[in-house]
């Protein structure tokens, strides 16, 4: 998704959750900064890797049932905490969309075996930004949710899995699967609030289901 055409969800967002602009506009500089002596992929290096075919793992616990069963279809994108199953099943996911919630060892491990982490950049994680993204040794692309600034992007998107999404639609992804989505039952997580979390979800949704209409096939189990 282009900017401008985010820019206006992304208002909306703020304004229901009472996220800070500035923040968000910080977290991307500090980014920005961190990883200045990292390899990043920019667009021609993304292009290259996403395939017209994507498979998005969600961290769902249905993650791994749906991966036996189902298997996984071209560009495999991992979100965030869908990472450390996604290794448990013997793959190394080809891009990792994070916001550092999710296991950091494991997206580090995954980074040096050639996966390419897209970490991203909000007010509230800035902390994590400073003491996982020197760990990370292989190529990372850079990501916000507010205006791009550097070598850092916004292609749209809010939670881990639906920016995943949004990444794969951007970059000329034409059809693709769905494993370890749950919009209604968010995975328990220490420290978190459930209520916060799907009303995440819900936005999750509606930016993969409705406000950006899909222009290309989507597939659930």
């Amino acid at each position: 998704m282009r900017y401008e055409l985010w820019e206006p969800i992304y208002l909306d967002i703020l304004k229901e959750f009472g996220y800070s602009r500035e923040r968000d506009e910080e977290a991307a500089r500090l980014l920005d900064s961190l990883a200045q002596e990292k390899s990043i992929c920019l667009e021609t290096c993304l292009q290259r890797v996403i395939e017209p075919k994507v498979t998005v793992c969600g961290n769902a616990p249905e993650l791994r049932s749906e991966l036996l069963k189902y298997g996984v279809e071209g560009t495999l994108i991992a979100a965030d905490g869908a990472t450390s199953e996604i290794m448990e099943q013997g793959m190394i996911p080809d891009l990792i969309v994070t916001d550092l919630d999710g296991e950091i060892g494991d997206q580090q491990r995954s980074n040096e075996k050639g996966a390419i982490v897209v970490v991203h950049a909000h007010g509230d994680n800035m902390q994590k930004l400073r003491s996982a993204v020197p760990g990370f040794h292989g190529e990372l692309a850079l990501t916000t949710q507010s205006s791009p600034v550097g070598r850092v992007r916004d292609y749209g998107g809010f939670t881990d899995g639906d920016r995943a999404v949004e990444l794969a639609r951007h970059f000329g992804a034409q059809h693709i699967r769905l494993l370890g989505f749950d919009f209604e039952h968010p995975r328990p997580k220490a420290g978190s609030d459930p209520n916060l979390k799907v009303r995440k979800l819900r936005w999750s949704r509606r930016i993969i289901m409705e406000i950006n209409p899909p222009r290309v096939a989507l597939w659930f189990p």
